[in-house]
């Protein structure tokens, strides 16, 4: 793999990862740095990302989700819904953001279909540890903590959306940072659910011994 071919992996995989976080923000970020600035230059099949229609409609589902991933209990359903959502953001801005650095491995009609296949499984298994740990988050902090930690995670898309694009070396420490973080929540859930599993101790019938 050429220097070009790194450093497109790079921009998609840390693209795919902020789509697993919340969809629609490196959708935005892409099109409207590949519209108003040089830093993305989207192939010829990815330019819709950049029109305004499209624009005004990924604000207004940022808006949506960023509002419904505050909310306890409505945060859970709406991981349901995102199970979709976020693995096909995570193929589009994979296969988008590749082509600013690798025009000419696209097919015919500008798409990647190698980098949408990767964007996809990189957004669902950001995705599923979110939603993994959001519950136990919820449960141990009465709901209170929710909020705060959906608010970290929307800063994080956004970093790692803006680093994918502008320095894309960077991914290589964010996004194993960041898979890290994810995999010790999850695990951290299912020794809770071990324990709560676990029947409780009954104390001794006989009682203590005598003298």
């Amino acid at each position: 793999m050429g220097r070009r071919g790194m450093l497109a992996t790079l921009s998609g995989a840390g693209l795919a990862s902020a789509a697993g976080l919340n969809a629609y923000i490196p959708l935005l970020f892409a099109g409207l740095l590949s519209r108003y600035t040089d830093l993305l230059d989207l192939g010829s099949g990815w330019q819709w990302l950049e029109h305004p229609v499209t624009l005004v409609l990924f604000g207004a589902l940022l808006v949506l989700e960023v509002v419904a991933d505050k909310v306890p209990a409505v945060d859970s359903v709406n991981d349901v819904v995102q199970t979709v959502v976020r693995p096909t953001s995570g193929g589009i801005t994979f296969g988008a953001g590749s082509t600013a650095f690798t025009p000419d491995l696209q097919s015919a009609d500008g798409t990647s279909w190698g980098g949408i296949v990767a964007g996809v499984l990189i957004a669902l298994v950001f995705h599923l540890l979110k939603a993994a740990a959001r519950p136990v988050l919820n449960t141990v902090t009465f709901g209170v903590g929710g909020p705060v930690v959906s608010t970290l995670e929307d800063v994080a898309s956004a970093f790692m959306a803006v680093i994918a694009i502008v320095i894309p070396l960077l991914v290589l420490v964010v996004l194993p940072a960041t898979l890290g973080i994810g995999i010790w929540a999850w695990r951290r859930r299912r020794r809770r659910k071990r324990r709560e599993a676990e029947p409780p101790q009954l104390p001794d019938a006989a009682g203590p011994p005598g003298p």
